[in-house]
């Protein structure tokens, strides 16, 4: 009896928690319902302090815990729209802080400069550009402004880029840990930080080149929109960081004011009868017009690639690219007799071989069906990211992109010496000649090394051979271009790697001309795959797991906490890494 009452009070808790979760996400949408006209007379509000993300995951989880969040399309859509929207007079924006990589820098900067060409002033205001910390990026972003401002105690730190890079080597000796790792080719880095205790010569080649790439890029960049020359730049750049008071004498900034102080400037620059209007809201409110327009899929490659579906870790927002979601939204949308094309947008540091391999087929599948792909890439596509995106009918990156990274690494990390320190002892029993082959507690035999060779051998074959194929180079040329090297997307489009240099906008040109469309189109994007509704979400993921959401919020506090140590316990080896094709970790632009 008391088994049926447990099983029976089980059921009925379950069910008051799904059915509390499917009010709240009625609730949450009732909530950001907005109906509203757009006022006559508006300025567009910009938070740019804020992380834009590639994308957010439309289930209901991700929603809550996201609620507010733009993402990188919504913004370049959202100004779009505004520069011809006769309502919209103006554009303000909060800069300062940006945890963005240069390429979605790139891009925001890219659509705030298309905006302020439609003749509408766009000002830009900071509190501070890097307070105790660098602010080059934040900066460089302000910079696409008609006018920067900035609060009377904060600096502008142009301080200069610095790439640092730890070396774990010796505490996996003090550990007991033992890397067993091989690699293709030299530039094929990522192992190094468990291998070496400082930059290979290689390593710090490649490291340097695109730290220099982007060095330059911030360079350009400043000069054309401040009106200096590239030298003076970069003497700017040796001098800061720089007080309020000497950046608005060196012409960083246009005037020193508060807030406040910015918004009345605003508002009598263009009528003060002006309302504000969040950039969200304003997306809210826009009329979808899409009658005579030619459909397009959108397909989002975000994160690490990984076998199965893609996923999303509330602990970190982090998402992953599963090979079964991506490979069935392009399945979807060939079957889909309104497509015209696909947009794939990559941003992904790579991933498993075998998953990367999967979502490729799907790719030639699409051509080979008549549906042209156009691949978009962000901050990074790079090993695995660069892997999925290089049979692309055209392939269109940022400057500042890093993708590239043709190779491959793997191996294992032998832990018996760490156990022997901990007092933890290991025996097993096993079949088979090689079934020791993967585990932490016995290095490889001979012939199982010799087997790991040929498995490094033959996926770097394969990847170079489907370079050569996709971007139409000769194998030879490949080979010199590709040994896991990294490169900038302005790098990488001289080298052949990719076809033009731009963001979403650039890639909808693109997909126009593969599609053989006029060049003035209306497109509509239809995301694949589609969103879930909450019903369909809570049933994919059953009743007894949604019924653990009334701890919500301390498992995402719990899992933000515990991120360090899985991060670095993924790196001693002690829980799986994401796979093979796999770029370095990347040090944030700031």
């Amino acid at each position: 009896m008391k088994r049926i009452a447990i099983k029976v009070f089980a059921i009925i808790g379950g069910a008051a928690t799904l059915f509390v979760i499917v009010l709240a996400a009625v609730a949450i949408a009732l909530i950001y319902k907005d109906d509203e006209p757009v006022p006559p007379l508006t300025v567009l509000e910009v938070n740019l302090e804020r992380n834009l993300p590639e994308h957010v995951p439309r289930d209901p989880i991700a929603e809550i815990l996201f609620p507010d969040a733009v993402t990188v399309r919504d913004l370049v859509e959202g100004l779009q729209r505004a520069a011809s929207d006769e309502r919209v007079v103006a554009l303000l924006a909060r800069v300062g802080n940006s945890g963005m990589g240069l390429a979605r820098l790139q891009e925001v900067r890219d659509a705030v400069h298309a905006f302020g060409e439609s003749g509408k002033p766009a000002v830009a205001y900071a509190e501070t550009f890097g307070e105790f910390g660098p602010g080059n990026g934040a900066y460089y972003l302000a910079t696409a402004f008609d006018e920067i401002y900035l609060q009377p105690s904060g600096v502008v730190g142009l301080t200069g880029l610095i790439a640092e890079t730890p070396f774990i080597r010796g505490m996996l000796e003090k550990l007991g840990v033992v890397p067993r790792l091989d690699h293709r080719m030299e530039y094929k880095n990522a192992r190094n930080i468990f291998t070496e205790r400082r930059y290979t010569p290689a390593h710090k080649e490649a490291t340097q080149a695109v730290m220099d790439s982007h060095f330059d890029q911030l360079v350009r960049g400043i000069a054309d929109r401040r009106g200096l020359s590239a030298e003076a730049v970069r003497d700017l750049f040796d001098q800061g960081p720089f007080l309020s008071k000497d950046a608005l004498e060196a012409g960083l900034v246009d005037g020193l004011a508060y807030r406040d102080e910015v918004y009345e400037r605003v508002k009598d620059q263009v009528d003060a009868g002006t309302k504000y209007l969040t950039l969200r809201k304003y997306l809210k409110r826009l009329e979808e017009s899409h009658e005579q327009a030619e459909t397009v899929a959108l397909i989002y490659g975000v994160g690490g690639v990984t076998r199965g579906k893609s996923d999303f870790d509330p602990g970190s927002g982090a998402t992953t690219m599963g090979s079964d979601t991506i490979t069935r939204a392009f399945r979807n949308a060939v079957n889909d007799d309104e497509v015209e094309a696909i947009l794939f947008r990559v941003d992904s540091p790579g991933g498993s071989y075998v998953a990367s391999d999967a979502i490729w087929r799907e790719t030639v599948r699409a051509r080979e069906a008549g549906k042209p792909v156009v691949v978009s890439m962000g901050d990074v596509a790079g090993s695995g990211g660069y892997f999925v995106a290089m049979a692309a009918d055209r392939i269109v990156a940022q400057p500042g992109t890093i993708t590239g990274s043709i190779g491959v690494m793997g191996g294992k990390m032998l832990t018996s010496g760490l156990w022997e320190k901990t007092g933890i002892s290991w025996d097993e029993v096993h079949t088979s000649a090689h079934s020791t082959m993967w585990t932490g507690t016995k290095d490889y035999s001979e012939e199982e090394w010799t087997l790991f060779q040929e498995w490094l051998d033959t996926v770097y074959e394969d990847f170079t051979d489907k370079v050569a194929e996709g971007r139409l180079l000769p194998k030879e040329r490949v080979l010199d271009i590709a040994r896991g090297r990294i490169w900038t997307g302005e790098d990488a489009r001289k080298l052949g790697l990719l076809d033009e240099l731009g963001g979403y906008n650039t890639a909808l040109k693109l997909v126009r001309e593969t599609a053989q469309l006029s060049p003035d189109a209306e497109l509509r994007l239809k995301e694949f795959p589609r969103a879930k509704s909450p019903w369909e979400y809570l049933l994919e993921h059953g009743i007894v797991r949604s019924s653990q959401s009334a701890a919500a919020s301390a498992y995402v506090q719990t899992l933000r906490r515990l991120q360090p140590i899985f991060t670095l316990a993924r790196r001693l080896g002690l829980i799986p890494s994401p796979g093979v094709l796999t770029m370095p970790e990347i040090a944030p632009f700031q």
